[in-house]
């Protein structure tokens, strides 16, 4: 038995880092992360926007797709009739509890090493470690209540 792919949803759990990040680092905390990197606005300008929104969306959309399939295996079970079945607690919130295990265990390390070798500033770093771990809760409450 193979899980159910819910792409809809899957789409929108793909569209939360975009979303999440326009008003993270907008109106929220704009002004303190282009602060802690020391650069305008203008300087943060994607050269080519169309290539730039294009990519993260895709690899969102990426992260989103396998966040469900790992969401999913994580509730295997096996029925009255000793049949495997996937189940879920269908609840945004222990959705959102695994989505932040996953950031915090799988996608934090690799991004907190890589911006030590690329010298960010330690507020830098806080901020982004922030803005993932929310937007993994935020994804996987989404793919875990939405079947």
């Amino acid at each position: 038995m193979t899980p159910e792919i819910n792409w809809l949803a899957i789409l929108v759990a793909g569209l939360i880092p975009s979303i999440v990040g326009f008003i993270y680092y907008g109106p929220v905390f704009g002004k303190q992360w282009l602060s802690s990197l020391g650069k305008t606005e203008a300087e943060m300008e994607p050269s080519n926007p169309a290539v730039t929104y294009g990519l993260a969306t895709l690899t969102s959309l990426l992260l989103a797709f396998s966040m469900n399939a790992l969401i999913q295996f994580l509730h295997r079970d096996l029925n009255d009739a000793g049949e495997l079945v996937f189940s879920s607690h269908n609840t945004f919130g222990h959705g959102a509890m695994h989505g932040a295990f996953m950031c915090i265990f799988v996608a934090l390390p690799p991004l907190i090493s890589m911006a030590l070798y690329h010298k960010m500033p330690g507020k830098t770093i806080l901020m982004n470690v922030v803005f993932w771990i929310l937007c993994f809760a935020i994804m996987g409450g989404i793919l875990d209540v939405w079947k």
